[in-house]
């Protein structure tokens, strides 16, 4: 694990750890009431014989929390999937750079989906539509797809901040995580091709 440096702009770190801690409080409670709402259900079902009504509602809704709520939490900690293959093979510096164009192109079609999400969202909040079970208004339901949307969008904006400055070396997949290699099988693989080159280098 590579020595992180501080961080430019720290108060925009000091916000993005408040979300990061919104998020997570918001991820585990909802895994947990997913868990418990399930369970409760099973039980329900073939102990009482009689199943739980707004279950399957209800784990829907915690579905789609979870799911976009993910997408910045997954972002700030730079554990988003990634075709690297011609990325891994460039120099530091042109790494870097195209770290920020991804990062930037990334950030504003996620504000662009979010834009969307949210004319959608007012939409269907005007209708007044509720869900058949607990007859709550469906718009409270999508609008943490605006609100994942919007947090991913913030966090790819702050890692192309975070690798503006190109005398660092490294390169920051999020705001405040390095580009780097923790799969042990992958970072022995580079390691033995790193070994080779300098062996060949050598002879």
């Amino acid at each position: 694990m590579q020595e992180r440096k501080p961080a430019p702009f720290s108060v925009l770190g000091k916000i993005d750890a408040v979300i990061g801690k919104i998020e997570v409080h918001i991820l585990s409670w909802g895994i947990i009431l997913m868990a418990v709402n399930t369970i409760a259900n099973v039980l329900g079902r073939y102990v009482f014989h009689q199943s739980i009504y707004f279950s399957e509602e209800l784990n829907e809704f915690l579905i789609v929390i979870v799911t976009f709520m993910g997408l910045g939490y997954a972002t700030r900690k730079g554990i988003h999937i990634r075709m690297s293959a011609i990325y891994d093979t460039l120099p530091q510096k042109t790494r870097k750079i195209l770290m920020i164009v991804i990062a930037l192109t990334t950030a504003i079609m996620m504000a662009v989906l979010a834009w969307y999400a949210f004319e959608y969202v007012a939409k269907v909040a005007r209708r007044g539509r509720v869900t058949p079970a607990l007859q709550i208004p469906i718009y409270l339901t999508y609008i943490w797809v605006v609100v994942g949307l919007a947090l991913t969008s913030l966090q790819y904006f702050l890692t192309a901040i975070r690798n503006l400055n190109l005398g660092e070396d490294e390169v920051y997949v999020s705001y405040v995580e390095v580009d780097s290699y923790e799969d042990p099988e992958t970072a022995a693989a580079i390691s033995r091709y790193a070994d080779q080159q300098n062996e060949e280098i050598k002879s």
